[in-house]
């Protein structure tokens, strides 16, 4: 299993591939600084992120492992784009976008994210999607 212990802002280096596909939690924060910060998730097979925004923050997602369908647009109820995802594939969302992935496969969605500045509390753990939505520090 790997280490989910957040280490930011301190001086870090690890194997990505290696703590994304063996991540089994939901979101596990592994690096935040005051720019940036970094979090794995395991999304699975029939489940999403959930329709979120991040006004003030711009969001990198790299699948590692899975096939996904990833929904983006200008407001909650205005969600314009669409396209699939699967290994290897980057998403960009820009700050203030709403934006969903999806598993649409048979496997769990296995991906890591950036997001600058930071969008979740230092050492963050949800174990499950549950977990996040009943988080109070969690934006809803």
């Amino acid at each position: 299993m790997p280490d989910l212990t957040d280490h930011g802002p301190n001086p870090y280096v690890m194997n990505i591939e290696d703590a994304t596909l063996g991540n089994a939690n939901f979101r596990a924060t592994l690096w935040t600084g005051t720019h940036l910060q970094l979090t794995v998730m395991s999304i699975p097979a029939g489940g999403d992120i959930g329709l979120e925004v991040h006004p003030e923050t711009d969001q990198f997602l790299r699948i590692e492992q899975g096939t996904g369908n990833v929904e983006m647009g200008p407001t909650e109820t205005e969600v314009t784009f669409s396209a699939e995802v699967k290994s290897e594939d980057v998403i960009f969302v820009p700050a203030g976008t709403w934006h969903n992935v999806t598993n649409v496969g048979e496997e769990d969605i296995k991906l890591y994210t950036l997001y600058g500045p930071a969008d979740h509390v230092h050492g963050t753990l949800h174990p499950t999607q549950h977990d996040a939505e009943m988080d109070p520090n969690e934006q809803h």
